[in-house]
């Protein structure tokens, strides 16, 4: 399902095989947590700003509209119209994350919903039916998303659950592949590699789900708040203990620095909301660095936000008329900015594949590191 076609020291190029199209990597997926990227953006947008992947969201999808009215809807591939691999996060973190009342237990976990408050259980095999459900093509393993820092017991006793839900998941989706009415029935797998800042909890971790030939491992829990510099450690640590053949994928990052330093010590697949989250508040994602286009600077620039950049918005409109946008409150100002943020990220890694393909990537990435996190 993963094909490795080159290296450059520890930098990986490859293809991920799907049931919905092969995804050439590295990649960057688009998130789309409620079915839709936010800022107006559609599944048919995401076609025109080289978009491989949608990332769409277990926990809300579930609370609205009801997992069980997508399915009847034909699955997520027809409801939002994105014919592509769709990968949908397992709940875990949103649990973990919004619930502010929350009771773990060996079964699972029993939360206030966000919405309306209402009490809710989710477990292993509630999490796979949900995402069954859904038929994306990608779930993922319902984890425990430890705060940093926890203590190292708890942290220990959470990565030691976290395992045991992991192959609870693995056995519910056997099951669920097999049903008559399964949307997706060659839904595939990845596992969540946890262990907090833990560099013992981390290897051991990724050693002990490595055995469990999943289609995809994942490097949870991190992009919390601790430093760069120790996220980039924990990458480092569990690289080798990742299997060689399996693609790679590290939740929640980043900025394109972030993903540069990723991809150099062997990430495949990423996802963040940064990019759509900024551009709806003007920040914009450039080749010469960030551009803040509410400044008082870009009132009269006619030029457009990026001159190296081929993406609808760069081709048709300017600074000004963007900046004009978002002093007015206009809702196009955020839609546009989103699109050509999301170009961004997905040019970008377009270009460090090709680079990877060249055998080049090590001197792009020295110089764009200096570059890209720039603010200009």
């Amino acid at each position: 399902m993963f094909n490795l076609l080159s290296t450059e020291n520890k930098a990986r190029r490859g293809e991920l095989v799907t049931p919905h199209g092969t995804v050439q990597t590295p990649a960057f997926m688009n998130v789309a947590t409620c079915g839709a990227i936010k800022g107006a953006v559609s599944a048919l947008d995401l076609k025109d700003i080289k978009c491989q992947v949608q990332l769409c969201n277990t926990y809300h999808l579930h609370l609205r509209p009801g997992d069980g009215n997508v399915k009847t809807l034909g699955g997520l591939h027809r409801f939002t119209r994105w014919n592509g691999p769709i990968l949908t996060d397992s709940g875990g973190f949103q649990v973990f994350s919004l619930a502010k009342l929350r009771n773990i237990k060996e079964e699972g976990v029993t939360f206030n919903s966000h919405i309306d408050g209402r009490r809710i259980f989710m477990g292993p095999e509630e999490s796979m039916t949900i995402q069954s459900n859904l038929g994306s093509t990608i779930a993922m393993a319902f984890d425990e998303c430890v705060e940093n820092p926890s203590p190292y017991t708890y942290t220990k006793d959470s990565v030691a659950r976290t395992t045991r839900w992991l192959k609870r998941c693995i056995a519910k989706m056997a099951e669920l592949n097999l049903m008559e009415d399964t949307i997706n029935p060659q839904q595939m797998l990845f596992g969540i590699n946890q262990g907090g800042t833990y560099h013992d909890l981390r290897v051991d971790h990724m050693k002990e789900i490595a055995e469990l030939n999943l289609d995809g491992y994942a490097i949870g829990g991190l992009a919390v708040g601790e430093p760069t510099e120790v996220m980039y450690e924990i990458i480092e640590l569990v690289e080798p203990h990742a299997p060689k053949d399996k693609i790679r994928y590290l939740m929640g990052v980043g900025t394109p620095v972030n993903i540069l330093e990723a991809v150099h010590r062997g990430v495949d697949l990423f996802d963040c909301v940064m990019p759509s989250r900024n551009a709806r508040h003007g920040q914009l994602f450039t080749s010469e660095g960030i551009r803040n286009i509410n400044n008082a600077k870009y009132e009269l620039d006619d030029s457009p936000i990026d001159p190296h950049c081929g993406c609808p918005v760069c081709r048709q409109f300017s600074r000004a008329y963007l900046r004009h946008l978002f002093k007015s409150g206009e809702m196009l100002g955020m839609r546009l900015a989103v699109m050509h943020n999301l170009y961004f990220y997905n040019n970008l890694m377009e270009t460090i594949r090709r680079k990877l393909d060249e055998g080049t990537f090590e001197e792009f990435y020295a110089k764009q590191r200096e570059i890209l996190g720039n603010r200009i």
